[in-house]
């Protein structure tokens, strides 16, 4: 019989879904501009496929999707941020490689969007932080070390 009343066995997040108007030119963008490489790709149901991309080494993957039914791909709203052992490296790598980063990095004395919404301001973010968005415009985080 199983134990029920104590905790659950869930141990990690698997996988964070993007939704992205084009699977194909999303790919190229994760893997071309970002480093990611592609750990799943293949055709499943009549007309469907399933990809995930995640930094080298990562346990954690992202599955870049279709939109859902009657939704649009990309958004403001961010909900995956990475962590960054360099975080002005990799500002400067990303706009090097013609990502769409924030211009600055934000820090104590500085200010940033909200992470669910732009018409939020975060003051003092703390440890240095910046955004990047993706080729539809979804929205992402990036964490230096604190």
């Amino acid at each position: 019989m199983t134990d029920t009343s104590t905790e659950t066995r869930i141990r990690q997040v698997g996988t964070v879904f993007v939704p992205v108007a084009n699977q194909d030119r999303a790919l190229k963008f994760y893997l071309d501009k970002l480093g990611f490489e592609k750990r799943v790709d293949f055709r499943y149901g009549e007309d469907s496929r399933w990809i995930e991309v995640a930094p080298p080494g990562a346990a954690n993957t992202i599955a870049l999707v279709p939109p859902s039914e009657g939704k649009a791909a990309g958004g403001n709203q961010t909900y995956c941020a990475f962590a960054s052992e360099d975080i002005e490296a990799d500002h400067a790598t990303l706009r090097a490689r013609g990502v769409d980063v924030d211009k600055d990095i934000a820090r104590k004395g500085k200010r940033r969007p909200g992470l669910i919404s732009t018409d939020v301001t975060i003051g003092d973010p703390v440890p240095p932080q910046f955004f990047f968005r993706d080729v539809d415009g979804n929205r992402f985080l990036i964490v230096g070390p604190g």
